[in-house]
């Protein structure tokens, strides 16, 4: 069973980025199913290194087109992309080291922000990026 599930209204009209967003509610569930039975710690290193790889991917193509179309609101959203990251190096650095464990908790961070991001700020440049020809 899928921990977080893609719904249309995730879709900011952008084909290359709503795959992207994709990509990683599928790494999330990857993470979470091979924690349901049990083997999270042997892929858990693997899956944070993807997951910090494509969401670094992911912001660089959102934030090349914010700058291709001057987008009004993005340097608060580069930030929140750099809050991200810096959060997700922490819990990686705090797995590596035997600080951080696997739990609910951590799924239910990386569900809430990524709803919350794309809902809340990705759903904003919806109208620039459409205005500008993208799809």
């Amino acid at each position: 069973m899928a921990f977080m599930k893609w719904i249309d209204d995730f879709g900011v009209g952008v084909e290359e980025i709503d795959h992207q967003h994709k990509d990683l509610i599928n790494m999330i569930n990857e993470l979470f199913d091979a924690m349901s039975v049990g083997q999270a710690n042997d892929v858990l290193g693997e899956i944070i290194n993807n997951l910090i790889r494509y969401a670094v991917i992911h912001f660089d193509t959102e934030e090349g087109y914010f700058d291709q179309f001057d987008y009004e609101f993005s340097e608060d959203h580069k930030e929140e992309h750099r809050k991200f990251k810096e959060d997700v190096g922490k819990f990686k650095e705090g797995f590596e080291t035997g600080n951080i464990v696997l739990s609910m908790e951590v799924f239910k961070f990386l569900k809430n922000w990524l709803i919350n991001h794309i809902i809340g700020e990705d759903q904003k440049y919806k109208e620039c990026f459409r205005e500008n020809g993208l799809q």
